[in-house]
């Protein structure tokens, strides 16, 4: 989430050669550090205010994560045609979860946030169930986006538009999704060879002063901007900004992202590691760590001073990457695949050529179709 060819003197960067009907490993390890940076700042989100320093680097990985990982999902969502499988798959892996989490974070956030009236509503994603609507919402425009001549300047358009319609509301995060989709319409539109230009020694290498600068420029900005554009979940108007700053920061925003990608890209690891299985577990980490970020404020995980000193926001780091590494593996996907991954099969007709083709499908590399 294959196999990529690759030029001789890039022998040493290119991905191991996956034999048929196994994942590509270099997509399974982006998601698995893409998951591991989304927990690491959710968990420095308390941290902020008390450390210029945290406040910098949860501004430069929030530039990035989950643009990196909305552009991998993009990627795999090239064959996405709404056929009868695709569907019932879509149904499945983001619906039937949608609803079920949303429904267990409004019920957890009852009881953390002492709020027992709190409605259950389906159409306003609490926390981070707001990427499986957005997600369902792409997949399902796919077919629009591999049909118009410019997908990525009418995407990047509808994301200008959003910035200046604070009248958009709340209704299944629409702003948000509708900013973060020019992500989603880059990755439809790359193709392996573009993943390999970003991979060669010469990137990786560019990399570290780039991200160094990154570093630099949000430390320097911090006190100066709010970092709420890189949630692309508000309009200008609704952050106290003119109308014409939300397109402007649209490009300059969607520009920085896709070099920090870029770099993010070209670290990751094209050869099997300790790490690569737990790639297929991330949307069980994604889903599962909120309980644990929401909770930790509530069991007073952070009341101690020693949390908002250096070493403490280093323990919190590691915690966080752990508790988010062992929700993305085996067991915990075993335990919890009939909610995350429901089969539902007895909810849906059977197609017999939708079924052929599904057995067809099933000789090549996991990942190569969507869904």
């Amino acid at each position: 989430m294959r196999p990529v060819p690759a030029t001789a003197p890039e022998r040493a960067e290119r991905p191991a050669r996956e034999p048929a009907g196994q994942r590509d490993a270099f997509f399974d390890n982006a998601k698995y550090l893409a998951i591991v940076l989304v927990a690491i700042g959710h968990a420095w989100e308390p941290l902020r205010d008390g450390s210029r320093t945290v406040s910098a680097l949860y501004m430069v990985v929030y530039a990035f994560h989950m643009p990196a990982f909305i552009i991998v999902s993009g990627y795999f969502s090239r064959s996405f045609d709404a056929g009868p499988g695709r569907i019932r798959r879509l149904v499945t892996g983001l619906a039937v979860p949608y609803v079920v989490f949303e429904t267990a974070y409004t019920l957890f956030t009852r009881w953390t946030d002492q709020e027992p009236d709190r409605p259950v509503s389906l159409l306003d994603p609490l926390y981070l169930t707001w990427f499986l609507a957005a997600l369902f919402i792409w997949r399902l425009t796919t077919p629009v986006w591999r049909q118009v001549r410019w997908p990525l300047p009418l995407a990047l358009l509808v994301a200008m538009l959003a910035t200046l319609s604070p009248s958009i509301g709340n209704d299944l995060d629409l702003q948000r999704t509708l900013q973060f989709l020019p992500y989603f319409v880059l990755g439809l539109l790359l193709k392996p060879e573009h993943f390999q230009l970003v991979r060669r020694r010469a990137v990786r290498i560019l990399a570290v002063p780039v991200f160094a600068c990154a570093v630099a420029v949000a430390y320097w900005a911090v006190p100066r901007m709010t970092g709420a554009w890189f949630y692309h979940r508000d309009s200008a108007e609704e952050l106290a900004a003119p109308s014409w700053y939300g397109p402007v920061m649209t490009l300059v925003i969607f520009g920085c992202s896709l070099v920090l990608v870029a770099c993010f890209l070209a670290w990751v690891p094209g050869r099997r590691t300790w790490f690569t299985a737990l790639g297929a577990g991330t949307l069980y980490g994604y889903l599962l760590h909120g309980f644990v970020a929401q909770g930790s404020k509530f069991w007073g995980w952070y009341d101690p001073a020693w949390v908002h000193r250096p070493v403490g926001e280093i323990v919190v780091t590691v915690v966080a990457a752990v508790v988010v590494t062992a929700l993305c593996t085996p067991p915990v996907r075993r335990l919890l695949r009939w909610v995350v991954e429901p089969d539902l099969a007895w909810a849906f007709r059977r197609d017999a050529r939708e079924g052929a083709r599904e057995r067809n499908a099933s000789g090549r590399p996991h990942g190569v179709t969507a869904g």
